[in-house]
């Protein structure tokens, strides 16, 4: 998935003819002597952050207070393109900020994050609320039908206009006060919650003195648990509920009773204890709410749909009610027949939570004799990586050379000069791909910079991908499953849709289009990966040299859509229970004889048991953990991914349409299409104008259905 950024103004730098020097590096950037403008990570220090944020906090109030007190009448130039230009300094610091508190963050940099919280949002509710600006806004928006504006700039116009609206610009005095304290509540809690996530999953540990324990995981994930547990100075294998660790024991390991371990301390991360986030949740749900109705809004959610493809809550229902009704049955029968495997295989009584993976690759294996083991020498790292690059050549003429002079956050992080198909310097990129302490779970793109256009200079993108892969053992180099495979070419989707982005302002550049179209491009992306054509490209075995065998591809293809069906209502499961906690009319409140942990665990297992197919875990809730809408951007949007699915699905159908017609995958008619019509236009025009275009029509569910094999073609 793509991390969600700092909302800020987007921005570009004032201009000036004299640059005085200042001692801040975060504050220098004017005079940074590093390659394309990039972040001088090695001058950067913790010690520097708070001092920077205060003086561009006081740049920007600045930038601000000269449009409030520009004499002249407001137009489209001294307004809303003056304010697309304020904040350039703080959006330079918060850039490098924080994408370093997900990726390299300390102890001193949580700690400042706490501090920065409350006054970020301060900035933003002030900026927000200023009945000045807001003024001046409202009366270039009322004259904006007299404007010559082209397409992007009236789209600007419009979303300025409605984001300063939707965030209390048109609110009494009373009201603003109440929005100001409210935006400022929720930042806290939300920078509590997924802080307790990542302390949560860093605190539990279990050391394996007995190697017997671990038979079924192979040698690499056994070395890198010996290897954690060196690190620790013990010995023995040490397990973690990073998916490095956590993945591998629940599909391999054939300790039943260490695999329930590792379910029920994942699956109960932030249930009471020091980490507990279930009075975070009931907070977090009731100040949204609070938010919501400030605006005459029911519930948060309708708040929140606002300006998204599905633009109503009804339609978000519509859809996974639409999708439930099509996949429950193949659900059903899916887990009916890994319960009849697993009995066939010994297992006693009903299957569990924690024996799906495990069952589940067995009769993957059984059926289609494909595994992570037999599919991981073929994907080696570096290999995955080459391939990933040149399917980005294939289809869009990209180079990626590696750039040793460009400065990275951490020894592990490589950096890439990007360029077109003429040659031409189009982006900078830098890949993160392991796991290690101060880096949260997961994978994610975000960009240190955005793209935009200045004075007739276009000021190209710096893309970062950061995952979270298997790393090379003393024997054998990074081996990824075909799940990691997979994974970067998702992140990379997103890192595509950054570095070809070709748009005139900052606040529409790259992925910055609504939340239910973001995931389009990198859900597309990964479609290559179960395509002879691509796979032929580098997938070979790092000992041998020798190219995936095509019985293996087809295997691969054959697999694509097992348990699609299961998969599907799992993630129906999280959008159900997002909309539940986000569609509250009254505030949530703890029944009388229930904890707050029970509470919130019966209303969240309500709000799923309608795509429930599992047994369900007394004491077991992944709502305390779900950083995704309760501490990043996806309040109300989790819905988004399957959306995404949607249009991924029939996008890529274009492609195997033009496969058929042209006799390959890597068609450049369509690509060039793609490019044209998604990734270059980020958030200029309305994001199902842009798919009707590419597609040439409405997106419909026959691609997804049938992709997953639940409607056949």
């Amino acid at each position: 998935m793509a991390l969600a950024a700092v909302t800020l103004a987007a921005c570009t730098p004032k201009e000036a003819t004299v640059v005085e020097q200042n001692p801040n590096p975060l504050l220098n950037y004017a005079n940074w002597k590093t390659p394309h403008g990039t972040y001088p990570f090695d001058d950067i220090h913790a010690a520097d952050y708070m001092p920077a944020f205060e003086e561009a906090f006081r740049q920007g109030r600045e930038e601000i207070d000269a449009i409030v007190n520009n004499p002249d009448a407001p137009t489209f130039e001294n307004t809303i393109e003056a304010l697309e230009r304020a904040g350039h300094t703080l959006s330079m610091v918060a850039g490098c900020f924080y994408n370093l508190t997900h990726s390299e963050t300390t102890d001193s940099l949580q700690a400042l994050e706490v501090e920065l919280s409350p006054m970020m949002s301060e900035y933003s509710t002030s900026i927000r609320l200023n009945e000045g600006l807001f003024a001046r806004i409202k009366a270039v928006y009322e004259q904006r039908d007299k404007l010559r504006l082209d397409p992007d700039q009236r789209k600007l116009l419009e979303d300025t206009y409605e984001s300063f609206a939707n965030n209390g610009a048109n609110l009494d005095e009373e009201g603003k006060a109440k929005y100001r304290e409210l935006t400022a509540q929720l930042s806290m809690l939300t920078l509590k919650f997924g802080q307790n996530v990542l302390k949560a999953t860093n605190a539990w540990t279990k050391l394996v003195t007995d190697e017997a324990q671990l038979a079924g995981l192979n040698d690499d994930t056994k070395a890198m648990l010996k290897a954690n547990a060196e690190k620790k100075g013990k010995k023995g294998w040490l397990l973690d509920l990073k998916p490095t660790t956590y993945i591998p024991v629940m599909k391999d390991c054939e300790n039943r009773e260490l695999r329930k371990e590792l379910y029920m301390a994942y699956n109960s991360r932030c249930i009471g204890g020091e980490f507990d986030n279930t009075q975070n949740i009931i907070d977090i749900a009731n100040t949204r709410l609070a938010i919501a109705q400030l605006f005459d809004k029911q519930d948060y959610a309708q708040k929140s749909l606002h300006k998204t493809c599905a633009e109503t809550e009804e339609t978000v229902m519509t859809f996974l009610d639409q999708l439930r009704d099509a996949y429950m049955p193949a659900a059903k029968a899916e887990v009916q027949e890994l319960q009849d495997y697993a009995n066939s295989l010994g297992l006693e009584g009903e299957i569990q939570p924690w024996d799906w993976s495990f069952y589940s690759k067995k009769l993957q294996d059984a059926k289609y004799s494909i595994s992570d083991d037999v599919l991981r020498p073929y994907f080696e790292l570096e290999s995955v990586k080459q391939g990933v690059f040149g399917l980005a050549k294939r289809l869009y003429g990209l180079t990626f050379v590696r750039n040793e002079d460009i400065q990275v956050y951490n020894p592990e992080v490589m950096a890439y000069d990007v360029f077109d198909r003429k040659g031409k310097y189009l982006a900078v990129y830098y890949s993160d791909f392991h796991p290690r302490e101060g880096k949260r779970g997961g994978a994610w793109m975000n960009d240190f910079q955005a793209q935009y256009v200045r004075n007739g200079k276009d000021h190209r993108p710096h893309i970062v991908n950061v995952m979270n892969f298997t790393r090379a053992t003393e024997t054998k180099p990074a081996l990824l499953t075909y799940d990691e495979a997979e994974t970067f070419l998702h992140e990379f989707g997103h890192g595509l849709h950054g570095m070809l982005t070709r748009c005139r302002y900052a606040s529409q550049s790259g992925t910055a289009v609504p939340r239910d179209f973001v995931e389009l491009p990198s859900q597309f992306n990964e479609n290559f990966l179960g395509e002879k054509e691509f796979l032929d490209t580098f997938a070979k075995h790092y000992e041998t040299g020798e190219k995936l065998p095509e019985e293996l591809i087809e295997k691969i293809k054959a697999a694509n859509n097992y348990h699609a069906a299961y998969a599907c209502v799992r993630q129906l499961s999280f959008g159900y229970l997002d909309m539940a906690w986000h569609m509250l009319h009254e505030p949530f409140v703890v029944p009388e004889g229930q904890t707050t942990q029970e509470a919130v665990i019966a209303f969240s297992n309500a709000a799923m048991e309608q795509v429930r197919v599992l047994p369900n875990i007394a004491g077991t809730q992944m709502a305390t953990a779900f950083t995704h809408i309760f501490s990043g951007g996806y309040a109300a949007g989790y819905y988004s991914y399957k959306w995404s699915e949607l249009l991924d699905a029939d996008a890529f159908a274009q492609f195997k349409q033009a496969q058929a017609k042209r006799g390959s995958i890597f068609d450049k008619k369509t690509a060039d299409s793609f490019r044209k019509n998604i990734l270059e236009r980020g958030g200029t025009e309305e994001p199902m104008v842009l798919y009707r275009r590419f597609r040439g029509g409405e997106p419909t569910i026959n691609a997804l259905l049938e992709r997953d094999g639940i409607r056949k073609n």
